[in-house]
């Protein structure tokens, strides 16, 4: 069955709208299918690194397909989700949409379990907990060669049953399951009990940020050197702003001038929440909730130090774009966090949950430009130097490749004999 009959089926064929039924892909080129619950949007950074994934895999290597499972007609209002899908049908990349509108709807899986079922995938690469058990589950009964599953965040405190499927579905039925984080690996091998050698660390990574030039003090009202702390993070209980928010009333206290800048989307009863919050400590001019732009760069640009107050976290796509974009960080301690930042050296890590050792490295940075700027630079050269983009998919297809020369189950003949 060809993708585009899994169109006429109820998925989605490539944004371009073209449905010509694609040439047979030349020998020897592996076919990946993503699997990921959600496109563009205000989703988080997992679906952000699907999409770089699927995006930056060879061409001259491999088919790409990306399979969204959450999928539904409304969602190319979005402009971000239409952009998205421009892109990957301008890259000749096959996508398939899901219209998944409960767990339980098993029927509606029909269109991937056909993808799979043709003989042609060989490699079936799933993201975050849902859709690994899927993949896992619908992989195994296809015969795919390589199934991997990709655990972007495994809190300390998850469910019983999560842990379960994690490890009894997951952890035996796929052929790896990517850590994005050296704390998530070693919790997935002591705790859940996964086999060491199927659990592989490959953190993720961005590519360069390219600032548009806009200035978004100016934009904002706010003078060139006025303090300015912010934070770029959906607004999700576990991110805890609330802290963030409670840290700035006290270094508001020593500077009065102070702009706290929240970017990011969140439901509006947690808005007004935070807002309230806000302006119950005295910080209606100082706290400003920007909601979800599209101008990161730009809006790093105006800070003069980057925090994350999350109370866990896998590898924070966010503290990596602070890191390029030469900001001093203020983090907490937590998930892959610590392997981002380096206490001391390119910022400060204090404990979760506690607002007053937030604010007191916040003062320490704003009162020592020196010490802020020094910090800031090496956040550059370590995010360029260990976490590029470039360094991650060669990682990711290196695995694909390992996996598949391994694969009794391989399918592609001309590729099992280039392995």
């Amino acid at each position: 069955m060809s993708i585009t009959h899994l169109a006429d089926d109820g998925g989605l064929y490539p944004g371009s709208g073209d449905r010509r039924v694609a040439a047979p892909p030349p020998p020897g080129r592996l076919r990946v299918v993503t699997l990921v619950d959600h496109l563009g949007g205000h989703r988080g950074g997992a679906e952000r690194v699907a999409l770089d994934i699927v995006q930056g895999l060879d061409p001259q290597r491999y088919e790409r397909v990306l399979c969204v499972t959450r999928w539904s007609d409304d969602q190319l209002t979005k402009p971000r989700v239409a952009t998205a899908l421009h892109e990957l049908g301008a890259a000749g990349i096959g996508f398939v949409g899901l219209r998944r509108t409960a767990r339980w709807k098993l029927w509606e899986w029909r269109p991937l379990v056909a993808l799979l079922r043709d003989g042609r995938t060989d490699v079936l690469h799933a993201h975050k907990f849902g859709s690994n058990v899927w993949a896992a589950i619908l992989g195994r009964l296809a015969r795919v060669p390589v199934v991997i599953a990709h655990e972007h965040s495994f809190p300390p405190d998850a469910a019983p049953l999560r842990r379960l499927l994690s490890r009894e579905l997951v952890g035996r039925l796929t052929d790896a399951v990517i850590a994005v984080s050296e704390t998530d690996q070693r919790r997935m091998v002591e705790t859940e009990r996964m086999a060491a050698e199927q659990v592989v660390h490959i953190p993720n990574a961005i590519g360069a940020l390219a600032p548009a030039g806009h200035d978004v003090r100016a934009e904002l009202g706010i003078g060139p050197a006025t303090p300015v702390v912010g934070t770029v993070a959906g607004l999700r209980p576990e991110k805890r702003i609330d802290d963030l928010i409670r840290a700035s009333a006290r270094v508001a206290r020593s500077w009065p001038a102070l702009r706290v800048l929240i970017v990011g989307y969140g439901p509006p009863e947690e808005v007004a929440r935070l807002t309230g919050l806000a302006g119950e400590l005295g910080l209606d001019g100082t706290v400003r909730l920007l909601g979800s732009r599209s101008d990161i760069p730009d809006i790093l640009a105006a800070l003069d130090v980057a925090v994350s107050s999350s109370t866990w976290e896998g590898s924070s796509l966010s503290v990596l774009e602070y890191m390029d974009a030469g900001k001093p960080v203020v983090a907490t301690r937590v998930g892959g966090t610590p392997g981002l930042i380096a206490d001391g050296v390119n910022g400060i890590l204090v404990e979760p949950r506690d607002p007053e050792a937030l604010a007191s490295a916040l003062l320490e940075l704003l009162a020592d430009p020196e010490l802020a700027a020094r910090m800031g630079r090496e956040n550059r050269r370590r995010r360029r130097r260990e976490f590029d983009l470039e360094t991650m998919l060669a990682r990711v297809q290196d695995l694909y490749e390992h996996l598949y020369a391994g694969s009794r189950r391989r399918q592609n003949p001309s590729r099992a004999a280039a392995s």
